[in-house]
């Protein structure tokens, strides 16, 4: 049997069909881990060229120094928004409600009226303390003077297990707008509207069961 001699580009195209079938590609990185260690080499070559700014040929020193810096301080003050309200002492220590004589339907009409004033911040402020004493004039929650918002959060979740998580986010937008210096938004106020809204037509697992209603203090 006869075999003809394949000639040099047949032979080329050959090789290149082969090299791109998948299996000589399992091992290659992913489009990510090449972006990330592009990212690692170019900072590494900051570092390189700060570490001696004023060395000869080295004319970029300054600027990397400089580069790295905004770096840092972009990276501090993102990792500061981020975390900010979420281990401020005051939501875990001040009253969410005030020591005069309340009701439930007294913060909601004044949280409609922030609302419709476009002060956010405030309405969110009310809309959570409409949904603290309701849940006390229902006696779901003990009256309690003093009680504060991540107490609220934690005692009603107890109480109301299907609406804990709901529980927690409210106070969560709570507490970055006032101990996060987080502007308050339409957003973040609508969804107390709706939290308030769930919680009015929902019943303790006591009362389901029959037992009496209250979290003991």
């Amino acid at each position: 049997m006869r075999i003809d001699p394949i000639g040099r580009d047949e032979a080329r195209e050959l090789a290149r069909r082969e090299l791109e079938k998948g299996i000589y590609r399992r091992d290659e990185p992913s489009w990510l881990e090449r972006a990330w260690n592009n990212f690692n080499d170019w900072l590494n070559e900051l570092f390189n060229r700060a570490a001696e700014p004023t060395a000869p040929g080295n004319g970029g020193g300054w600027l990397s120094l400089l580069i790295i810096l905004v770096l840092l301080a972009a990276t501090v003050a993102l990792v500061g928004w981020l975390m900010r309200g979420r281990f401020n002492v005051r939501s875990a220590r001040e009253s969410l409600l005030a020591d005069q004589p309340s009701t439930a339907k007294d913060h909601r009409s004044a949280a409609e009226r922030l609302a419709e004033a476009g002060q956010w911040a405030e309405a969110i402020r009310e809309r959570l303390r409409a949904i603290a004493r309701d849940l006390e004039e229902r006696v779901i929650l003990d009256p309690r003077p003093g009680r504060t918002a991540d107490e609220l959060a934690a005692e009603a979740g107890a109480a109301l297990p299907d609406h804990a998580e709901g529980l927690r986010t409210g106070v969560r937008i709570f507490d970055d707008v006032w101990y996060g210096d987080r502007p308050g938004t339409r957003e973040g106020y609508a969804a107390l509207v709706a939290l308030d809204e769930r919680l009015r037509a929902a019943k303790p697992k006591a009362i389901e069961s029959g037992e009496p209603a209250g979290v003991s203090a």
